[in-house]
């Protein structure tokens, strides 16, 4: 019986990897496996036993054709080539021990970073690499209105939050933010990362740059800290837990401008998100803080693109009170956050606001994004149909949309 086509798609490797096969993964090898990632584009690389590499490229995975399978001591040894040695006094190993996991960020010479994840599965370490460029792209690039981004990241104080699903850009999106606001305000940042990705030096502002598990130990007791050392805006990697939470609106409500991400698929669930994540005798404080330091939030997705290689971001955005829409304020308070996508769509276009299906309608539109991955990546399909060129919609979902009149 004929083996099943792979559904894998595939690049061939240059001959110093395909030359390497039978040998371990040695330093030369992983160099020339970081070089492939920045050559083809690749958003991230793969090291897993079992497998040979595997890239990702503007979404699709990339099997590393003329490699073998990957062993447990390539593995050992691809792991050591970005923690160093297994000693006892190594942060990243012991890290490694005592959790199954370590991340770090990696400087590949002058072409790229790399945030690197270290993990175990089956007994065995594994890798994946997420390529970080060093160039830092503009709002115009990222797709996001630069007026009233920019006019958001003057201000003195608030919380502005990226949400989205691991991989959507947060990252690439928020390095920007901050890359603005050291170029034209004087001020003291202080990022908090793990590990820190993007690199920033001090333009107009003076920036510090924390990694946590090596220069402290939690994000909570980081910000907490950080309040000590008279900073203007704070980057807080990932708001992970309730003591994290509760630094991040503390700090914004007393005057700060703080920049975190949270994993959440819309900007009313991230008001959700925040406000029922505490014990339920907290949350009418918290709902307060919220609604008077909450400035935006920033939902965002990346999707490939039909018109050319690579993905094209889309975002939804909601400003919050301090950003100048008290209706928004409002509603929290009121524990209305069902109201919040018609305040959004209805009265919010002024400030810069928008649907993420609003968004995902007009690359479809513009003929950027395929109508399946707009409709898929919708929170609300209803909505996207409405918003979508009529032309466009495919006869299968044609009756859906006459249904809803």
């Amino acid at each position: 019986m004929a083996e099943p086509e792979s559904w894998r798609r595939t690049v061939k490797a240059p001959s110093e990897i395909a030359n390497k096969v039978g040998q371990t993964l040695d330093d030369e090898v992983m160099g020339a496996l970081l070089e492939g990632c920045v050559k083809i584009d690749a958003s991230d690389l793969h090291l897993t036993v079992g497998e040979a590499p595997i890239y990702r490229r503007h979404g699709h995975l990339v099997e590393l054709e003329g490699y073998r399978e990957i062993t447990h001591d390539d593995m050992v040894a691809g792991v050591t080539y970005f923690l160093g040695e297994d000693t006892s006094d190594n942060p990243y190993w012991q890290r490694y021990y005592e959790t199954g996991g370590a991340d770090i960020g990696y400087e590949f010479g002058t072409q790229a970073r790399f945030r690197v994840s270290v993990f175990q599965q089956r007994h065995h370490p594994t890798l994946a690499l997420r390529l970080i460029p060093y160039g830092i792209l503009s709002f115009e690039q990222l797709g996001l209105p630069t007026d009233q981004v920019t006019e958001l990241l003057n201000k003195p104080r608030g919380l502005i939050l990226l949400t989205g699903p691991t991989g959507c850009g947060k990252t690439t999106t928020i390095a920007s933010m901050i890359d603005y606001i050291n170029r034209e305000r004087e001020c003291h940042i202080i990022t908090i990362e793990d590990p820190i990705e993007y690199y920033h030096e001090g333009k107009k502002s003076i920036i510090n740059q924390r990694e946590v598990g090596v220069d402290v130990i939690t994000f909570s007791e980081a910000v907490t800290r950080n309040m000590r050392s008279a900073p203007d805006v704070m980057l807080v990697g990932e708001m992970r837990d309730l003591e994290t939470m509760r630094a991040c609106l503390q700090s914004a409500e007393t005057g700060h401008l703080v920049l975190s991400t949270l994993h959440t698929v819309s900007a009313p669930k991230t008001v959700d998100r925040l406000v029922t994540a505490f014990p339920a005798l907290e949350q009418e404080e918290i709902r307060a803080m919220t609604s008077t330091s909450l400035a935006a939030v920033f939902t965002e997705e990346l999707i490939p693109r039909i018109d050319t290689d690579g993905r094209v971001a889309a975002f939804e955005i909601m400003i919050g009170e301090p950003g100048g829409s008290p209706a928004i304020g409002n509603l929290i308070r009121e524990r209305k956050t069902s109201l919040m996508r018609s305040t959004i769509q209805s009265g919010g276009q002024a400030l810069g606001m928008q649907l993420l299906e609003a968004h995902l309608a007009r690359l479809v539109d513009d003929g950027k994004i395929s109508f399946a991955d707009g409709y898929n990546r919708s929170n609300e399909k209803n909505d996207f149909l409405n918003f979508v060129d009529d032309s466009l919609i495919p006869d299968q979902y044609q009756l859906q949309k006459s249904e809803l009149g």
